[in-house]
Formats: C-alpha cells, structure tokens, sequence
C-alpha cells in the first residue's frame, strides 16, 4: 500500500486522524466483540490508495496481534504447568495444550483481516480512477509473493462473471490466504468463483465496488468478532484460573479442587466435575468421545473450561506418557468443542443480520475450500482433509472442498479435529510461534 502523502491531492483537506488508539484485549468474558469496522467512509477521489480511508481496518489487525501476542504467553504458561522442563522456544516431551494452537489460528485470522484490508484499498483507488487491469488494480494493493499469484487466479476466474478489473481484483485479494494448489482443481476454482460472484450480486449497495466493499467488510467483521469471542471467553477463563491456581497452592492444587473451588462465570462446580469424571472413565478409549452434546447434554460449555483446566492437573501428576498425552488430548477436545460449538458459532450465524454485510453463511461457504492452517513449517489444508472424506453429492462435476461450508458447526468440527492431529504429528514446529504479520510489530515488545 502507498504511504505517499495525499494531503496535497486531498480537496477535502487534511486527512482526518485516526479514530483513537487501539482496542485492548478484553479484560473480562464480553458476548459482543469491541472493535467494528464501521460501514460509512469518505469517498476517494486520489488516485492511489489512501490509508487513512481504512484506519478502522487497522484497528483490527492491531487487536489481533495482541490477542496473537496473548494466545502465545498463554501457551508457554500452560506448557510449562503441563511439562515442568519446557522452557520458551523450545519444544516439549509432552502432548501440545489447546493453547500451542490458537497462536497460528489466531494469525491466520489476522492474514484474513489483513487480505480484507488490502481489498478496501483497491476498492478505495478505483473510486478515483479504474485500473487498466487486474495486475494494476493488485499493484494498488502492494500484493506479492505467493497470496498475489493466488489473488491473480482468483480475479482472472472473476472476469469470466463480468467483473471489472478492480472488483475481481479486490475480491481475489479476500482469498489470496489460500494455498494456489486448492486450484488446481478447475472445478473448485470455478465453483469458489461462482459463489463469490453470486454473493457479490446480492450484497447491499448501488455500484459493484460498493458491493465488494460490504463483502470485504463482511469478511474482516466475521474474522475479529471470532476472535475477539474466543479470547475474551477461553483466554480469559484460562488467565482467570493461572491466577487462582497461584492463590490456591500452585502445585499442590488437584484437579478436584479445581472443579469444586475455581468459580467461573457461566460454570457450575456439578456439571464440571460430571464433565471431569466422565473424561477419566473413557480417556483410554480409542478413539475419545468428541460429540459432547450427545454425551454431556446438560453440561456448559463454560463447565467444560473447568473440567479441562482439571484434566491439565490430573496430566500434569501422571507419570505414564501416554496416559499424561491422553489427558491433555480430552482436556483439548473439551476446549475446542466450547470453542467451536458455543463461543464462535454466532461470529459465522448471528442470530440477527447486520445491516450493510452480506449473508455471513453464504460468504464463508465460497471461502471454505480455500481455509489452511500453518502449523510451524507444516500446514493443515482443508482440501486435504476433504480428500480423505466420503464424497458427499456424488457428482463429478463438484470437488469435495464445495460440498463443506465451514460456517456450519457439524462441518467444521471433524476438519478441527484433523487439524489438531496434524498438530501432534509435528509438535516441534508446532511451538515455532507465528510471527508478526506486520513487521514492525514485535510480539514480545508490545506494551
């Protein structure tokens, strides 16, 4: 993106300021996420891209990374509770915490965030002159590397649809995060299209770039109201309990104490410890329970951050290796499922639609065979994963990853546990923490 200054060119005037200083990281569990990105903005009339149009857009990448900065000082906590000799920056004897993974998770949503970003601003500098092509319109977006080749792939596809150069472009920009291998397939490529294209004529607004503007906004909403969900309920809950562990005993503390004397909002000590106690009678089952609405009906997902946070103890006083990693692996599949099933969920389906988005569902469902993981130097893909999977439709003219849609719990759960195993696969690369996606942020020297 341009850092030319355009206060010159500007016939408003001076830009205006940015809106205020970054959101902090929720210091509390809060049901609705602090930071919007606001719908109405100036119009612009430059030629190039005007960074202060998209400052909103910046506000959410910055809580991002702090919440990426959390997830990993949370994870070496953890790890070292679990594992007494791991040490940071290195990796660990014992099975990953949930807490190893949500740092690339939580990156991951940022390079969403930053794709939907990029994406205002083309949309921003074909408001004052269209581009000659799509390369030029990517140009506008300082695209590169692996995500503009993808970005390109996407557009290309898009102009078959009758897009201009910079709406296809800015629209290819909203998956360039995507693997440019998923495409290989002319059928994924062709239906992921299609089904962007579809969102676009539906999407609130009079122009076709206005169109695309809700979509980016859409995607870049989605992405920090999941993350912000996550981290003010499971990091703060985790935060919460690494204090009172500190108050009670440190490592005296036993996983019953922890369901009877950890009060947390939203848990009740009963069904924690009917969570915990049903986790030490199948934890050697192969494989474990993981569909705990239909085995745990009337257990909270908040009681199941308790049980897990029991498990961690009971892990952490085992000395059998594979009966330690088992413990930690229920106890991460009671974190995920709370994750997944209760605190994201209303991030892909809120109960009322927000006016000036398009239909979450259905922008998240053309995004799906795009979505990857990185893990370290290995990579979780969900076009693998489907690869491995029954084919649902039995049509040859669909590719697997369009017959998911990742906005659906049933769909996304399975893939979750997938990625998870590919995780303990690699644990080693697992603990190489992501780096910042901006680079003049340092994780470890942010206030």
């Amino acid at each position: 993106m341009s850092n030319q200054d355009s206060s010159s060119s500007n016939p408003g005037g001076t830009p205006p300021a940015s809106t205020g200083e970054p959101a902090a990281l929720p210091s509390s569990p809060a049901p609705e996420p602090t930071v919007r990105v606001d719908a109405p903005r100036p119009r612009n009339v430059l030629r190039e891209p005007a960074p202060w149009l998209v400052a909103d857009s910046s506000r959410a990448l910055d809580t991002n990374h702090r919440i990426t900065q959390g997830y990993i000082q949370l994870a070496h906590a953890m790890q070292e509770l679990l594992d007494p000799e791991y040490r940071p920056g290195g990796s660990s004897r014992v099975l990953s915490n949930w807490f190893a993974f949500a740092p690339h998770a939580s990156l991951e949503a940022g390079k969403g965030m930053l794709g939907a970003y990029l994406a205002r601003a083309i949309i921003d500098a074909a408001q004052g002159e269209p581009a000659p092509s799509v390369q030029r319109a990517l140009d506008r977006g300082s695209l590169a590397g692996p995500d503009r080749l993808v970005a390109e792939k996407v557009a290309g596809t898009l102009r078959w649809f009758g897009l201009s150069h910079d709406v296809a472009a800015s629209l290819g920009t909203l998956l360039s995060a995507a693997n440019l291998d998923v495409f290989a397939d002319p059928r994924t490529l062709w239906i992921t299209a299609w089904r962007v294209a579809r969102v676009l004529h539906e999407a609130p607004g009079v122009t076709p770039l206005e169109k695309a503007e809700a979509m980016a906004r859409t995607l870049e909403q989605l992405l920090i109201d999941g993350n912000v969900a996550i981290y003010g309920d499971i990091a703060i809950a985790a935060r919460m309990y690494l204090d009172w562990r500190g108050r009670s005993g440190g490592n005296t503390v036993t996983a019953a104490q922890v369901v009877d004397g950890f009060a947390l909002e939203g848990a009740q000590a009963g069904e924690a410890r009917r969570a915990w106690r049903y986790a030490l009678e199948h934890v050697k089952d192969s494989p474990q329970p993981t569909h705990f609405t239909s085995v745990l009906p009337e257990v909270s997902g908040r009681s199941l951050l308790v049980a897990s946070f029991a498990l961690y103890e009971d892990a952490r006083q085992t000395a059998g290796a594979s009966e330690r990693d088992a413990l930690i692996a229920f106890a991460n599949n009671y974190l995920a499922w709370h994750e997944q099933h209760n605190a994201v969920q209303p991030a892909f389906t809120p109960s009322t639609h927000r006016e000036g988005e398009v239909p979450r569902a259905a922008l998240m469902h053309a995004m799906t065979p795009t979505l990857r993981l990185p893990l370290g130097p290995v990579a979780w893909e969900f076009s693998d994963y489907t690869c491995r999977r029954p084919d649902r439709d039995h049509n040859v003219l669909t590719s697997k990853p369009t017959e998911y849609n990742w906005a659906l719990f049933e769909d996304r759960w399975p893939a979750i546990l997938s990625a998870f195993d590919v995780g303990y696969q690699h644990q080693a690369g697992l603990w190489q923490m992501p780096q910042p996606l901006i680079p003049s942020l340092n994780l470890l020297e942010l206030d």
